[in-house]
Protein backbone atom coordinates (compact mmCIF):
# COMPACT_ATOMS: atom_id res chain seq x y z
CA UNK A 1 0.00 0.00 0.00
CA UNK A 2 3.10 1.89 0.55
CA UNK A 3 4.10 1.61 -2.83
CA UNK A 4 0.14 2.65 -4.09
CA UNK A 5 0.74 6.18 -2.10
CA UNK A 6 4.01 7.37 -2.92
CA UNK A 7 3.62 6.11 -6.56
CA UNK A 8 0.21 8.51 -6.38
CA UNK A 9 1.28 11.12 -4.21
CA UNK A 10 3.47 13.02 -6.44
CA UNK A 11 0.54 13.76 -9.17
CA UNK A 12 -2.17 14.81 -6.49
CA UNK A 13 0.00 18.02 -6.04
CA UNK A 14 0.08 18.88 -9.65
CA UNK A 15 -3.91 18.32 -10.14
CA UNK A 16 -5.09 19.77 -6.84
CA UNK A 17 -6.67 22.17 -8.40
CA UNK A 18 -9.15 20.03 -10.89
CA UNK A 19 -12.79 19.93 -9.84
CA UNK A 20 -13.77 16.66 -8.15
CA UNK A 21 -17.47 17.24 -8.14
CA UNK A 22 -20.79 14.91 -9.39
CA UNK A 23 -21.40 10.41 -9.18
CA UNK A 24 -22.71 5.93 -8.42
CA UNK A 25 -24.56 2.08 -7.86
CA UNK A 26 -23.99 -1.73 -8.28
CA UNK A 27 -25.43 -2.30 -4.56
CA UNK A 28 -27.65 -5.35 -5.59
CA UNK A 29 -24.73 -7.49 -5.92
CA UNK A 30 -22.65 -6.63 -2.39
CA UNK A 31 -25.64 -6.46 -0.53
CA UNK A 32 -26.32 -9.95 -1.26
CA UNK A 33 -22.44 -11.20 -0.24
CA UNK A 34 -23.52 -13.62 2.51
CA UNK A 35 -25.68 -16.84 2.17
CA UNK A 36 -29.73 -16.61 2.34
CA UNK A 37 -31.04 -18.36 5.20
CA UNK A 38 -33.21 -21.08 3.85
CA UNK A 39 -36.84 -21.01 4.17
CA UNK A 40 -38.26 -23.30 6.50
CA UNK A 41 -41.52 -25.17 6.34
CA UNK A 42 -44.36 -24.30 8.92
CA UNK A 43 -47.15 -26.66 10.24
CA UNK A 44 -49.37 -26.34 7.53
CA UNK A 45 -46.99 -27.20 5.38
CA UNK A 46 -46.46 -23.98 3.73
CA UNK A 47 -42.63 -22.33 3.54
CA UNK A 48 -42.23 -19.70 5.02
CA UNK A 49 -39.55 -17.13 4.76
CA UNK A 50 -37.01 -15.85 6.94
CA UNK A 51 -36.71 -12.54 9.11
CA UNK A 52 -33.34 -11.97 7.32
CA UNK A 53 -34.02 -13.52 3.77
CA UNK A 54 -37.49 -11.39 3.61
CA UNK A 55 -35.13 -8.05 4.68
CA UNK A 56 -32.89 -8.59 1.34
CA UNK A 57 -35.24 -8.94 -0.87
CA UNK A 58 -37.57 -5.64 0.50
CA UNK A 59 -33.86 -3.81 0.03
CA UNK A 60 -33.47 -5.26 -3.39
CA UNK A 61 -37.08 -4.38 -4.21
CA UNK A 62 -36.79 -0.19 -2.35
CA UNK A 63 -33.46 -0.38 -4.89
CA UNK A 64 -35.25 -1.16 -7.94
CA UNK A 65 -37.62 1.32 -7.05
CA UNK A 66 -35.80 3.94 -6.16
CA UNK A 67 -33.78 2.77 -9.85
CA UNK A 68 -37.15 3.78 -11.50
CA UNK A 69 -38.29 6.35 -10.05
CA UNK A 70 -34.68 7.94 -11.09
CA UNK A 71 -35.05 7.51 -14.45
CA UNK A 72 -38.80 8.19 -14.53
CA UNK A 73 -38.25 12.00 -13.28
CA UNK A 74 -35.32 12.09 -15.57
CA UNK A 75 -37.97 11.37 -18.43
CA UNK A 76 -39.94 13.81 -17.30
CA UNK A 77 -37.49 16.66 -17.05
CA UNK A 78 -36.17 16.15 -20.62
CA UNK A 79 -39.86 16.54 -21.58
CA UNK A 80 -40.41 19.27 -20.13
CA UNK A 81 -37.16 20.69 -21.84
CA UNK A 82 -38.73 19.24 -25.20
CA UNK A 83 -41.43 20.53 -24.59
CA UNK A 84 -40.30 24.31 -23.84
CA UNK A 85 -38.08 24.33 -26.81
CA UNK A 86 -40.95 23.56 -29.45
CA UNK A 87 -42.97 26.49 -27.65
CA UNK A 88 -39.68 28.99 -28.27
CA UNK A 89 -39.39 28.02 -31.74
CA UNK A 90 -42.70 28.46 -32.15
CA UNK A 91 -42.75 32.02 -30.18
CA UNK A 92 -39.55 32.82 -32.36
CA UNK A 93 -41.24 31.41 -36.25
CA UNK A 94 -44.62 32.96 -35.65
CA UNK A 95 -43.91 36.96 -35.84
CA UNK A 96 -40.91 36.21 -38.85
CA UNK A 97 -43.53 34.00 -41.04
CA UNK A 98 -45.99 36.79 -40.83
CA UNK A 99 -43.16 39.41 -41.83
CA UNK A 100 -42.01 37.58 -44.25
CA UNK A 101 -45.60 36.96 -45.74
CA UNK A 102 -46.08 41.12 -46.21
CA UNK A 103 -44.58 41.55 -49.38
CA UNK A 104 -42.69 44.62 -49.64
CA UNK A 105 -42.67 45.05 -53.49
CA UNK A 106 -45.76 43.75 -55.61
CA UNK A 107 -43.41 42.51 -58.27
CA UNK A 108 -40.92 40.76 -55.81
CA UNK A 109 -41.19 36.79 -55.68
CA UNK A 110 -42.64 35.48 -52.38
CA UNK A 111 -40.29 34.80 -49.45
CA UNK A 112 -38.97 30.72 -49.51
CA UNK A 113 -40.47 29.71 -46.37
CA UNK A 114 -37.81 29.07 -43.27
CA UNK A 115 -35.99 25.80 -42.63
CA UNK A 116 -35.58 23.74 -39.83
CA UNK A 117 -33.55 25.22 -37.02
CA UNK A 118 -30.26 23.58 -36.76
CA UNK A 119 -29.91 24.13 -32.71
CA UNK A 120 -33.32 22.40 -32.17
CA UNK A 121 -32.09 18.51 -30.79
CA UNK A 122 -34.28 15.94 -32.46
CA UNK A 123 -33.97 12.62 -30.44
CA UNK A 124 -35.48 10.81 -33.76
CA UNK A 125 -32.26 11.93 -35.68
CA UNK A 126 -29.81 10.42 -33.04
CA UNK A 127 -32.14 8.09 -30.77
CA UNK A 128 -28.23 7.16 -29.23
CA UNK A 129 -27.56 10.58 -28.36
CA UNK A 130 -27.01 11.61 -24.58
CA UNK A 131 -29.94 13.65 -24.24
CA UNK A 132 -32.13 11.41 -26.26
CA UNK A 133 -35.16 9.58 -23.98
CA UNK A 134 -34.51 5.85 -23.67
CA UNK A 135 -37.37 3.35 -23.08
CA UNK A 136 -37.81 2.59 -19.05
CA UNK A 137 -36.66 -0.83 -17.83
CA UNK A 138 -34.12 -0.85 -20.85
CA UNK A 139 -31.22 -0.22 -19.31
CA UNK A 140 -28.46 -3.02 -20.05
CA UNK A 141 -26.06 -3.39 -16.55
CA UNK A 142 -22.55 -2.28 -17.13
CA UNK A 143 -20.19 -4.64 -18.82
CA UNK A 144 -16.74 -5.87 -17.32
CA UNK A 145 -13.70 -3.27 -17.38
CA UNK A 146 -12.06 -3.56 -20.97
CA UNK A 147 -9.53 -6.00 -21.26
CA UNK A 148 -5.76 -4.75 -21.45
CA UNK A 149 -4.38 -5.31 -24.46
CA UNK A 150 -1.50 -7.01 -25.52
CA UNK A 151 0.74 -3.98 -26.36
CA UNK A 152 0.28 -3.09 -22.47
CA UNK A 153 1.34 -6.28 -21.10
CA UNK A 154 4.32 -7.13 -23.45
CA UNK A 155 5.85 -3.57 -23.00
CA UNK A 156 8.57 -3.18 -20.11
CA UNK A 157 7.01 -2.72 -16.74
CA UNK A 158 10.33 -0.60 -15.83
CA UNK A 159 10.20 2.93 -15.09
CA UNK A 160 9.24 5.19 -18.32
CA UNK A 161 11.14 8.18 -18.66
CA UNK A 162 14.59 7.48 -17.01
CA UNK A 163 13.48 7.26 -13.13
CA UNK A 164 15.18 4.59 -10.68
CA UNK A 165 13.57 1.72 -9.95
CA UNK A 166 11.40 2.01 -6.39
CA UNK A 167 11.60 6.52 -7.21
CA UNK A 168 7.88 7.80 -6.61
CA UNK A 169 6.04 7.64 -9.90
CA UNK A 170 4.75 11.14 -11.32
CA UNK A 171 1.31 10.23 -13.56
CA UNK A 172 1.57 13.45 -14.66
CA UNK A 173 4.74 12.34 -17.19
CA UNK A 174 3.10 8.63 -18.21
CA UNK A 175 1.66 8.77 -21.70
CA UNK A 176 -2.13 7.60 -21.70
CA UNK A 177 -2.00 4.25 -22.90
CA UNK A 178 -2.80 2.72 -26.47
CA UNK A 179 -3.05 6.42 -27.57
CA UNK A 180 -5.82 7.29 -25.49
CA UNK A 181 -7.12 10.82 -26.85
CA UNK A 182 -5.88 13.34 -24.55
CA UNK A 183 -9.59 15.75 -24.83
CA UNK A 184 -11.52 12.87 -23.50
CA UNK A 185 -11.81 15.50 -20.50
CA UNK A 186 -13.23 18.27 -22.10
CA UNK A 187 -15.27 15.69 -24.29
CA UNK A 188 -16.78 14.56 -20.90
CA UNK A 189 -16.95 18.30 -19.55
CA UNK A 190 -18.97 19.20 -22.88
CA UNK A 191 -21.58 16.35 -22.05
CA UNK A 192 -22.28 17.61 -18.19
CA UNK A 193 -24.51 20.32 -19.90
CA UNK A 194 -26.95 17.38 -20.07
CA UNK A 195 -26.81 16.14 -17.11
CA UNK A 196 -29.51 16.81 -15.39
CA UNK A 197 -30.45 16.33 -11.53
CA UNK A 198 -33.77 14.95 -10.44
CA UNK A 199 -36.58 17.01 -8.92
CA UNK A 200 -35.86 16.50 -5.52
CA UNK A 201 -32.00 16.32 -5.51
CA UNK A 202 -31.62 14.17 -2.09
CA UNK A 203 -28.19 12.50 -1.73
CA UNK A 204 -29.89 9.40 -2.43
CA UNK A 205 -31.05 10.64 -5.56
CA UNK A 206 -28.36 12.16 -6.91
CA UNK A 207 -26.53 9.25 -6.62
CA UNK A 208 -29.20 6.65 -7.90
CA UNK A 209 -29.48 9.19 -11.08
CA UNK A 210 -25.40 8.59 -11.24
CA UNK A 211 -25.50 5.16 -11.05
CA UNK A 212 -28.06 4.97 -13.63
CA UNK A 213 -25.76 6.24 -16.02
CA UNK A 214 -23.19 3.49 -15.05
CA UNK A 215 -26.05 0.91 -15.95
CA UNK A 216 -26.45 2.61 -19.18
CA UNK A 217 -23.09 2.81 -19.76
CA UNK A 218 -23.00 6.27 -20.17
CA UNK A 219 -19.84 6.79 -18.57
CA UNK A 220 -19.42 10.76 -19.45
CA UNK A 221 -22.83 11.78 -17.79
CA UNK A 222 -21.81 9.41 -14.75
CA UNK A 223 -18.28 11.10 -13.78
CA UNK A 224 -19.95 14.77 -13.67
CA UNK A 225 -23.14 13.46 -11.46
CA UNK A 226 -21.35 11.21 -9.02
CA UNK A 227 -18.26 14.34 -8.93
CA UNK A 228 -21.62 16.91 -8.24
CA UNK A 229 -22.70 14.14 -5.65
CA UNK A 230 -19.72 14.37 -3.58
CA UNK A 231 -18.92 18.19 -4.12
CA UNK A 232 -22.47 19.07 -2.84
CA UNK A 233 -22.43 16.26 -0.20
CA UNK A 234 -18.93 15.82 0.90
CA UNK A 235 -19.95 14.13 4.50
CA UNK A 236 -22.77 12.14 3.19
CA UNK A 237 -22.40 7.96 4.12
CA UNK A 238 -22.28 7.20 0.67
CA UNK A 239 -18.98 9.15 -0.41
CA UNK A 240 -17.19 6.15 -0.27
CA UNK A 241 -19.07 4.15 -2.92
CA UNK A 242 -19.36 7.40 -4.82
CA UNK A 243 -15.88 7.62 -4.91
CA UNK A 244 -15.62 4.39 -6.33
CA UNK A 245 -17.76 4.76 -9.05
CA UNK A 246 -16.12 7.80 -10.08
CA UNK A 247 -12.73 6.07 -10.53
CA UNK A 248 -15.10 3.29 -12.33
CA UNK A 249 -16.28 5.88 -14.61
CA UNK A 250 -12.88 6.95 -15.53
CA UNK A 251 -11.40 3.45 -15.66
CA UNK A 252 -13.90 1.81 -17.90
CA UNK A 253 -12.80 4.83 -20.41
CA UNK A 254 -9.31 3.83 -20.12
CA UNK A 255 -8.22 7.23 -18.16
CA UNK A 256 -5.94 5.10 -16.09
CA UNK A 257 -4.15 7.71 -13.85
CA UNK A 258 -7.22 10.22 -13.43
CA UNK A 259 -8.86 6.34 -11.81
CA UNK A 260 -6.00 5.34 -9.76
CA UNK A 261 -6.15 8.57 -7.85
CA UNK A 262 -10.28 7.76 -7.00
CA UNK A 263 -9.29 4.11 -6.30
CA UNK A 264 -6.69 5.53 -3.92
CA UNK A 265 -8.70 7.65 -2.14
CA UNK A 266 -11.20 5.15 -1.50
CA UNK A 267 -8.67 2.16 -0.11
CA UNK A 268 -7.04 4.73 2.19
CA UNK A 269 -9.65 7.13 3.47
CA UNK A 270 -12.95 5.13 3.06
CA UNK A 271 -11.39 1.07 4.10
CA UNK A 272 -14.49 0.68 5.94
CA UNK A 273 -17.41 1.19 2.40
CA UNK A 274 -18.21 -2.42 0.92
CA UNK A 275 -16.24 -1.89 -2.25
CA UNK A 276 -13.00 -1.05 -0.39
CA UNK A 277 -11.70 -4.26 -1.35
CA UNK A 278 -12.83 -3.76 -5.40
CA UNK A 279 -10.99 -0.33 -5.16
CA UNK A 280 -7.49 -1.76 -4.05
CA UNK A 281 -7.62 -4.15 -7.20
CA UNK A 282 -8.82 -1.55 -9.48
CA UNK A 283 -6.09 0.63 -8.09
CA UNK A 284 -3.50 -2.44 -9.03
CA UNK A 285 -5.16 -2.63 -12.68
CA UNK A 286 -4.73 0.90 -13.23
CA UNK A 287 -1.01 1.17 -12.07
CA UNK A 288 -0.53 -2.29 -13.98
CA UNK A 289 -2.07 -0.38 -17.17
CA UNK A 290 0.28 2.70 -16.95
CA UNK A 291 3.49 0.64 -16.74
CA UNK A 292 4.05 0.50 -13.32
CA UNK A 293 4.35 -3.32 -12.27
CA UNK A 294 6.36 -2.89 -8.85
CA UNK A 295 3.44 -0.36 -7.46
CA UNK A 296 0.90 -2.90 -8.82
CA UNK A 297 2.37 -5.72 -7.45
CA UNK A 298 2.79 -4.12 -4.11
CA UNK A 299 -1.30 -2.56 -4.59
CA UNK A 300 -2.71 -6.31 -5.62
CA UNK A 301 -0.86 -7.94 -2.92
CA UNK A 302 -2.24 -5.59 0.13
CA UNK A 303 -5.58 -6.51 -1.17
CA UNK A 304 -5.99 -9.99 0.75
CA UNK A 305 -3.77 -8.57 3.27
CA UNK A 306 -6.55 -6.02 4.29
CA UNK A 307 -9.98 -7.58 3.56
CA UNK A 308 -9.12 -11.03 4.64
CA UNK A 309 -13.03 -11.48 3.80
CA UNK A 310 -12.99 -10.05 0.34
CA UNK A 311 -15.50 -11.21 -1.38
CA UNK A 312 -14.92 -14.35 -4.18
CA UNK A 313 -14.97 -12.39 -7.01
CA UNK A 314 -12.32 -9.77 -6.15
CA UNK A 315 -9.67 -12.95 -4.78
CA UNK A 316 -10.33 -14.65 -8.29
CA UNK A 317 -9.38 -10.76 -9.52
CA UNK A 318 -6.54 -10.20 -7.37
CA UNK A 319 -5.01 -14.06 -8.46
CA UNK A 320 -5.71 -13.65 -12.29
CA UNK A 321 -4.08 -10.21 -12.27
CA UNK A 322 -0.90 -10.74 -10.28
CA UNK A 323 -0.49 -13.57 -13.11
CA UNK A 324 -0.87 -11.48 -15.58
CA UNK A 325 1.20 -9.11 -14.44
CA UNK A 326 3.81 -11.51 -13.11
CA UNK A 327 4.07 -10.37 -9.61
Amino acid sequence: MSAASSALHPARAQESERPFGLFGIFNGSERLGGERSTPSAGADGTAQVSGPDAVLRIERLESQIRQLTGTIEQLQFRNQQLESQIRRMQEEGTPRSAAQSRPQNPAAPPPAPPGRRGDAFDPLQNPNAPGAPHTLGATNAPGPAPSMSADASDQPLGAPGGRGAGAPIDLATIPPPNGAVAGQRNAAAGNGALATLPPSQTPRDVYDLAYGYMLRKDYALAEDTFRSFLSRYPDDRLVGDATYWLGESMFQRQRFRDAAEAFLNVSTKHESTAKAPDALLRLGQSLAALGEKEAACASLGEVLRKFPRASAGVKQGVEREQKRVHC
